[in-house]
């Protein structure tokens, strides 16, 4: 005699019960349901997909990029049946109704729940996470393959090549990341030949006073150094080995002070002028190292801060890097291009991305936080494989207190 399926109880749907395990702790089911209300996503009527649970599916994706859609629906739909729950009419669900469930939901949900669920999140016993009283961020661009398509190629283009073209359009991508957590809290994208600069500046209003802001020497200029001294954020950025630096104050570390002008004009006035201070060094004994570097920074009192330990510091801007590497490879997978076909569900795509490695980013800090380490001990390609393992375990997909 074949098995009876147990029932649900009454008030309950198969979906309400959906949830990514621990990455729904961080990404709470009241929160997504609140974002759905003010993006005007929310279902109208019951669904075999509703908004919530779409939402929560695009964030899966992004763990499982190398997988189908279909596989990455049977490992939500593994979960409920290890729990015994009446699963048929999410097995049935194919491929073309994913899609249109993508497609109603859109881009704006994602991006405004990575907006509201990605804060800076280390506390003052977070290690590496602070220089003296300065809350340490960095702020870079990065790029990202897309499925090669007629409308993402229209909207995003691709960069040239030697022969032609490249082989797949690509996202420009610009992201704020808390250094010591490596947690992205700030992002903005745009096509392909958006200037990393147009899509830095829109980040700027991300900025507080009390942050200290890493960056390389692609940022900096007159009018982005202006824009981000606004905010009453301190700066660390590198400097260009042209820009034209003369010092104007000698400091007792060797560090100087010197200005940076809106132009060759208001240089020659001295009209206009920001006082920054340089710090110069070299990396003596290191392979391929250039030959002198040279840092601007906000922090004009060598007491406050010495040119030898802001040299130290300023490489604490790696730590983006990192995470664009676990972000691109680890989190998306090695060689592996954003698999949706128009650009709003790339961007759709591309927040779930984000959300995914925040979560994941959450996770591991509290765990740093118990175990009193730095984050950076700790392996997030264990760790993902460990949340991965999880989803599909029956603890992973725990009913909602507030289904309806």
């Amino acid at each position: 005699m074949a098995r009876t399926v147990a029932g649900l109880p009454a008030g309950y749907r198969v979906t309400d019960l959906i949830s990514l395990g621990a990455l729904a702790a961080k990404l709470p089911r009241e929160l997504v349901d609140r974002v759905l209300g003010e993006t005007g996503r929310q279902s109208q009527r019951q669904r075999q997909l509703p908004a919530h649970v779409v939402a929560y599916y695009v964030i899966a994706l992004a763990l499982y990029m190398s997988s189908s859609y279909g596989e990455v629906l049977r490992c939500l739909v593994e979960g409920l049946s290890r729990l015994g729950l009446p699963v048929q009419k999410l097995r049935q669900t194919g491929r073309s109704a994913i899609s249109q469930a993508r497609s109603r939901l859109g881009s704006a949900p994602l991006r405004r729940l990575f907006e509201e669920a990605s804060k800076p999140m280390a506390t003052e016993k977070t290690r590496g996470a602070f220089f003296r009283n300065w809350h340490l961020v960095a702020v870079d661009g990065t790029i990202l393959d897309l499925a090669d398509t007629t409308a993402n190629d229209n909207f995003y283009g691709r960069p040239g090549a030697s022969r032609g073209e490249s082989g797949f359009p690509q996202m420009r991508a610009a992201l704020l990341i808390e250094s010591g957590t490596r947690a992205f809290f700030a992002a903005e994208s745009g096509p392909y030949r958006t200037a990393e600069t147009v899509l830095e500046t829109k980040l700027l209003s991300r900025l507080t006073q009390g942050m200290l802001v890493l960056a390389d020497r692609g940022l900096f200029s007159y009018p982005m150094w202006k824009a981000a001294i606004a905010t009453k954020a301190d700066l660390l950025w590198r400097l260009k080995a042209d820009a034209n630096l003369p010092c104007h104050q000698r400091l007792a570390d060797g560090s100087y002070l010197s200005k940076i002008y809106p132009s060759s004009k208001a240089r020659k006035g001295d009209l206009e002028g920001i006082v920054i201070r340089v710090i110069e060094y070299a990396l003596d004994g290191v392979a391929d190292a250039e030959p002198i570097y040279r840092l601007a920074t906000t922090i004009l009192d060598p007491e406050a801060a010495g040119a030898e330990e802001l040299a130290r510091l300023y490489h604490e801007r790696w730590q983006i890097e990192t995470a664009f590497d676990e972000l691109k490879t680890h989190t998306r997978g090695p060689r592996v291009v954003l698999r949706s076909k128009t650009p709003d569900l790339v961007l759709q795509e591309f927040y779930g991305l984000l959300l995914a490695h925040y979560a994941v980013r959450s996770i591991m800090h509290e765990a740093a936080l118990k175990a009193d380490i730095d984050p950076d001990d700790l392996s997030f390609v264990h760790s993902i494989r460990v949340i991965r393992r999880d989803i599909l375990g029956s603890g992973s997909f725990p009913p909602s207190a507030d289904s309806a």
